[in-house]
């Protein structure tokens, strides 16, 4: 900098007032993380008497909860941030999430687990709603000093606050669970983890590793479950887990493995699941869709498709007629290819036996083929068989093809990615796990239909008939790649009998993949069970 630049920033610096100079010098330290010089800094303030407010105070505080991860500054940067924090209520400033936030875990560092809570449950007399992080500092303290009643109170008070668990958090409270004993809580977490992560952290498995090898987890179990039972739970559910209690007694048999393709264990030989959302979850998602598509629809319209439903209710499939008929065509021209979605009621009748799909699409569409020479005589025979459904006019045909497939509990063909606004309103992971196990995507090779299927297990956590467990564990490696924990009880494991039979594991990835096809009927088989069943609560 030249003599001119340096006078302006020194003039600059000297019209500065002592609280702008003192906030910039504040917001210096922050970047760099310096605790010692904002400790200097802030003391000096004190001093001189100049006012604090709460950005001030906040970024203290800050500084504090970052450098309590430093042994050397551990013990001032708790003493000090207690004081800032006795300074900013004795000015009346109102502190807000990031001030408790920042506070509970200066409170957690000293392994006090009861303030870090406390401030937490009177944040409400200050308007602040708190989040998973305010949250945080008490569960962990508490986890950590193997303080079993308290960790699960700080969980119930997250849950009637609305704040979700993750990962870190479930498997604190699993930890704790099993370090103390606790079966049935160990149960219960390692549901969550099934529910609410897809596939858990090396720490987490190394959790649930050291479970399933305690002598604890040896001694718990039932060996005399009724099997109907369980497996009527597993089908309500959506496949993959029963949630009613460990099955078995004695040593389980804990290994690190792979699955393939085809979704069949490497070690045990089971048979994962793609697993979808639970009888109860379909019923209330298809009221939820109802009621939104008939808040947004000319109300009669939809009523009377509900009606036709009813009536029309025999198929396994429904096709997104314009999704299929509009692939690769030149909308310019307004370029509808019928023959497509022949192609799509073909294929899908040849793998359900003869049955007929249930093809959605606007009445224009209806209209144009059947003034259509070439294109009359199919969609007659579908409007003859009850498997056309032409939307009215002014009607968004995405409602109608979606509840069709959810109220159905059918697969659904289309190719929509379903990101808009009308499946924004939907908007949560029910939907994301609905798709995964419903949807049909396809494409058109050299005019040669091709489907993919939804993928023939679904990695998450799964608990067999039998009792053991699948889970997988998170990492880059592709998914034939991808370690799994398969635990088991051999004495009860009724896969681990299924010894391979002397086969090889090559032979087996084989079988896997030549049984793609009854993989797709299975999946129509389920299907039509589910739908026989009524709904109950999981």
């Amino acid at each position: 900098m030249d003599s001119t630049g340096s006078a302006k920033a020194r003039k600059k610096s000297k019209n500065q007032s002592p609280e702008v100079k003192f906030q910039l010098d504040l917001t210096d330290c922050s970047r760099r993380k310096d605790l010692l010089s904002a400790i200097t800094l802030c003391e000096t303030a004190v001093s001189e008497k100049l006012k604090f407010n709460q950005q001030h105070f906040n970024t203290l505080l800050y500084l504090c909860s970052t450098a309590i991860s430093d042994p050397s500054l551990k013990e001032s940067a708790v003493s000090f941030g207690f004081r800032v924090y006795n300074l900013l209520q004795s000015i009346g400033v109102i502190p807000n999430e990031a001030t408790v936030t920042a506070v509970a875990r200066l409170a957690a560092a000293k392994r006090d687990g009861d303030s870090a809570f406390e401030l937490v449950k009177t944040i409400g007399k200050y308007k602040v709603t708190p989040r998973l992080r305010t949250y945080d500092p008490a569960l962990i303290c508490f986890c950590e000093n193997l303080e079993v009643d308290k960790a699960y109170e700080v969980e119930q008070h997250m849950n009637s606050a609305g704040v979700e668990l993750e990962e870190p958090q479930i498997s604190a409270l699993l930890k704790l669970s099993s370090d103390t004993g606790k079966e049935d809580k160990v149960y219960e977490y390692l549901h969550k983890l099934r529910r609410f992560v897809k596939c858990v952290s090396e720490s987490t498995a190394k959790i649930i590793e050291g479970w399933f090898c305690s002598e604890k987890a040896s001694d718990i179990g039932e060996s005399t479950m009724d099997i109907g039972l369980i497996r009527e739970a597993i089908l309500s559910n959506g496949g993959g887990w029963h949630g009613k209690g460990w099955i078995g007694k004695g040593n389980w048999v804990v290994k690190r493995t792979n699955v393939y393709s085809s979704g069949k264990c490497c070690c045990c030989a089971q048979q994962l699941v793609g697993v979808d959302i639970s009888c109860a979850e379909t019923e209330n998602f298809a009221q939820s869709l109802a009621a939104l598509a008939i808040e947004r629809e000319a109300q009669p319209n939809f009523i009377s498709f509900q009606e036709w439903l009813e009536v029309h209710n025999h198929c396994d499939a429904i096709v997104d007629g314009a999704n299929v008929g509009l692939y690769q065509q030149n909308f310019a021209d307004s370029g509808f290819n019928l023959s497509q979605v022949e192609a799509v009621v073909k294929e899908l009748c040849k793998m359900s036996g003869g049955k007929w799909p249930l093809v959605l699409w606007h009445n224009k569409r209806t209209r144009a083929s059947l003034d259509n020479s070439s294109h009359r005589k199919v969609v007659e025979e579908w409007i003859d068989k009850g498997v056309l459904y032409s939307t009215p006019i002014g009607s968004n045909d995405d409602w109608y093809w979606l509840y069709a497939a959810v109220k159905l509990k059918c697969l659904l063909v289309t190719n929509d990615e379903m990101r808009d606004h009308i499946f924004e309103l939907l908007g949560n992971d029910l939907f994301l796990r609905w798709k995964e196990k419903h949807q049909i995507r396809y494409t058109f090779v050299k005019g040669q239909l091709r489907l993919e299927m939804p993928p023939p297990y679904s990695v998450v956590i799964q608990e067999s008939e039998t009792g053991s467990w699948h889970v997988p564990i998170a990492a880059n490696d592709s998914e034939l790649e991808r370690t799994w924990l398969c635990v088991t009880r051999p004495g009860v494991s009724a896969a681990s009998d299924v010894a391979v039979n002397g086969e090889t594991c090559e032979n087996i990835e084989a079988q896997g993949s030549c049984a793609s096809m009854s993989v797709k009927l299975l999946d129509s088989s389920v299907a039509r069970k589910r739908k026989e069943r009524p709904s109950s609560t999981s």
